[in-house]
């Protein structure tokens, strides 16, 4: 058995010596008053009984009479049995009785103390007499105001008053140990249930756990945030407050209260599995997974993991960016094979003339395009992802085409190209798809400029495609939102929702019209721009 109690065991032990304490305080505190209450009820009752006697007319002429103890004692005995009393004593002014319970004691000195009744003063004393231990009173018998002719003494025995005491005393005792049993009961079912929340943890166990579970949840990088059964948060790290943007007073606000991305929101409220599901909020990338908590029948809530995802799909689209360009190179590697092939078949059959009109024309059409791209746009990354997502269009049966106006100078006026790159890829990615999806006559075409601008850069892209519902463009750019077919591969819907939150994060603007088809116009502002 372990030596070190558990926290239930513990908390028992001080409920019952509390109780027991208790208990005993108010059996000691009642035992008094019962004794003083039984004192003082003796000391009213048998000083009515000896005033009622003393003033009786009967014993002032008994008294005064020849033969007083004939008269008197069959009358104090009557008073006695009727009074309950254990004796009433008259005696004259020396002491000599008249009464007495024991008639063989009639004519002996009564034992006591009679001064202050010769004075004309009620008198109680506890005195040893005849019949042992006594509470009594002696009062004075007065044929007139002052004159003093008899006394009276009335007394009920230390025995008695013991008995009755001791009847007081049992009542208590049996009140007292009925409460005792009760808080026994009700000590044992406090600790039983705290035994099953605490796991029979003992308190130094149980203060390791909390100190361990503290310096967990603020040394991990990733979020954790604990939802209850109304929708509450229960717990919440510093990682998820940081990941989630949220101020420290955060716990115990209702979630949807917290101003979160409805979809996020949405997430963290719906108590069902979820794993590594992508949420965009308005400065990173999300990867939640939730586990729902249940305690046999009733459910707890649910525990939430979050991790940050945002450099990792930085790195995802710089990669993206690496093999879009890698396509487009493989593109022009392609058409370039398949124009060095008709020109060498020209040649080998005897048309040399027309083959290098032929590769004049084609590298003309080429050099065309990337003049235009390269004189229109001096930025390098901007220019080269222009020139990859062209070849990229023309191998899919679509043209990209640079507008007049478009005109960038070096530099991205303090903007990050990533940022850059990101946005612009998506909107042309998702303008290629809705051009070619939705050309129903012609060859699908992607417009697309880039001016700087008022000290601001923007960024249109526009396509031929069926355009964009103007009831979905409040939707455009949450994650999850697509015009492509449900079949199509997972994590669609996230391009957009990427462009929304780097606009976001320049303090730019994003706004969806309609022309031949959508109408994507983006404006960052920038640092020294004209």
């Amino acid at each position: 058995m372990s030596n070190r109690w558990s926290l239930a065991r513990q908390l028992l032990l001080v409920q019952v010596v509390l109780v027991a304490v208790l208990v005993g305080g108010g059996v000691t505190l009642a035992y008094v008053d019962a004794e003083r209450a039984t004192e003082d009820r003796a000391t009213e009752e048998v000083t009515t009984v000896a005033v009622t006697v003393a003033d009786s007319p009967s014993v002032r002429t008994a008294v005064l009479g020849p033969d007083p103890s004939a008269e008197l004692q069959p009358f104090a005995e009557r008073v006695r049995a009727d009074t309950g009393v254990d004796f009433i004593t008259i005696m004259d002014t020396g002491g000599i009785r008249y009464t007495h319970p024991n008639p063989a004691l009639i004519g002996q000195p009564f034992v006591g103390n009679t001064a202050a009744a010769l004075r004309g003063e009620t008198f109680t004393e506890t005195y040893t007499g005849t019949l042992g231990p006594s509470m009594r009173v002696v009062v004075p018998v007065e044929a007139e105001p002052g004159r003093v002719i008899a006394l009276v003494s009335v007394g009920i025995t230390v025995s008695a008053l013991s008995a009755e005491l001791r009847e007081r005393v049992l009542t208590v005792l049996a009140v007292a140990g009925l409460v005792l049993a009760v808080g026994f009961t009700a000590s044992l079912l406090v600790s039983a249930r705290l035994k099953r929340q605490t796991r029979g943890v003992a308190p130094a166990e149980l203060s390791a756990m909390f100190d361990y579970h503290e310096a967990v949840l603020h040394a991990v990088r990733e979020g954790l945030v604990l939802i209850d059964s109304r929708g509450k948060i229960a717990l919440i790290n510093d990682g998820a407050r940081t990941l989630l943007d949220l101020p420290p007073d955060v716990q115990g606000t209702p979630v949807a209260e917290a101003g979160l991305p409805e979809e996020l929101t949405a997430a963290l409220l719906s108590g069902e599995p979820r794993a590594d599901e992508i949420h965009v909020t308005e400065t990173g990338v999300l990867l939640l997974s939730a586990q729902p908590v249940r305690s046999r029948e009733r459910s707890l809530g649910s525990v939430v993991t979050l991790r940050d995802h945002t450099q990792l799909q930085t790195l995802t689209g710089e990669l993206d960016t690496v093999r879009s360009f890698a396509e487009s190179l493989r593109s022009q590697a392609h058409e370039s094979a398949n124009r060095l092939h008709t020109v060498v078949s020209l040649v080998e059959m005897g048309e040399p003339e027309e083959a290098v009109r032929f590769a004049t024309a084609e590298l003309e059409i080429a050099q065309q395009l990337t003049d235009q791209v390269v004189g229109a746009v001096s930025e390098p990354v901007i220019a080269a992802l222009l020139l990859g997502k062209a070849a990229e269009a023309s191998e899919r049966g679509a043209e990209l085409v640079l507008t007049p106006d478009t005109a960038m100078d070096p530099g991205t006026g303090g903007l990050d190209t990533r940022d850059l790159v990101t946005i612009l890829g998506n909107l042309v990615d998702n303008a290629i798809d809705a051009a070619i999806a939705g050309a129903s006559h012609g060859r699908p075409t992607v417009s697309v400029t880039v001016r700087q601008e008022h000290g601001e850069l923007l960024l249109r892209v526009a396509d031929t495609g069926p355009g964009v519902d103007p009831d979905s463009a409040e939707q455009v750019f949450r994650r999850g939102w697509t015009s492509k077919p449900a079949e199509g591969p997972a994590g669609r819907g996230l391009g957009l929702a990427l462009v929304g939150q780097a606009v976001r994060r320049h303090g730019g603007t994003i706004g969806i019209s309609r022309d031949v088809g959508a109408v994507f116009t983006v404006r960052l502002p920038v640092r020294g721009g004209g």
